[in-house]
């Protein structure tokens, strides 16, 4: 076995003294894990940070075998490690990332999505450059991996107008006047959420709603849902900042 991609670094984890077990997003081979000798050495350190962009080599012997992995430096998000918010938000993308998604299946639409969202995350001043974008990331997420939300035609009666509900049950659209009566039971949808545009903060709040409660039910289940703590405390920040 024999792999030399460029990727995105997802998890780390120590393994023996020196060395460290890297996921790793590619575009073509999907999540690729490897055993960096070194890894947690004061050189590797700094380049095994999730979200760091890097060219990776995988060997191995046998397709059983786990793969050695040598990395080099492409793009370094190091410097917003330093900012809690940033640093919230890069931890969480990868970290769901590596959590749902199965190793060395292409999802070329998700890897592109998630190098956009830490670019935006990179170039915003503000989280208010990346918080939608995060929301679409989540229902991209949903929508790859077979959970996805219909959002076109309303789940009562298909009409395509005035959609301003989604059901917690279906994971459909509701109509305002389909909805009448059972405001209560269903959860807001944001227009951007479906047809993109701006959105207010209120807006990315509702849309973070409906992406989370997916994501918890549909995808995070049993140990994957260890990860859930990390949404809550960006979601946590991201309400600071605006407050």
């Amino acid at each position: 076995m024999h792999l030399s991609a460029p990727a995105i670094i997802l998890a780390v984890r120590a393994h023996g003294e020196h060395g460290a077990i890297v996921r790793a997003l590619t575009r073509d081979d999907g999540v690729q894990p490897g055993y960096v000798r070194g890894g947690r050495s004061r050189t590797l350190r700094p380049v095994l940070q999730p979200g760091n962009s890097v060219a990776g080599e995988w060997r191995a012997r046998t397709a059983e075998q786990l793969p050695a992995l040598t990395v080099e430096l492409a793009t370094t998000l190091a410097p917003l490690h330093a900012e809690p918010l940033a640093a919230a938000a890069i931890t969480w993308a990868t970290a769901l990332t590596a959590t749902v998604l199965p190793e060395a299946q292409a999802y070329p639409r998700i890897h592109d999505a998630l190098g956009g969202l830490l670019d935006a995350i990179v170039a915003a001043p503000s989280a208010r450059g990346w918080a939608a974008a995060f929301a679409l990331y989540e229902l991209l997420l949903l929508a790859e991996l077979g959970f996805g939300l219909d959002l076109e035609r309303c789940v009562s009666g298909g009409a395509a107008d005035d959609l301003a509900f989604v059901s917690p049950r279906s994971g459909a659209a509701v109509s305002r006047a389909a909805a009448s009566g059972y405001e209560a039971w269903l959860m807001p949808l944001p227009a951007f959420l479906r047809d993109g545009g701006a959105a207010s903060w209120d807006d990315i709040f509702a849309a973070l709603r409906i992406t989370g409660h997916f994501l918890a039910r549909d995808l995070l289940v049993g140990r994957a849902a260890d990860v859930l703590p990390a949404r809550d405390r960006l979601v946590d920040r991201l309400k600071r900042a605006v407050a």
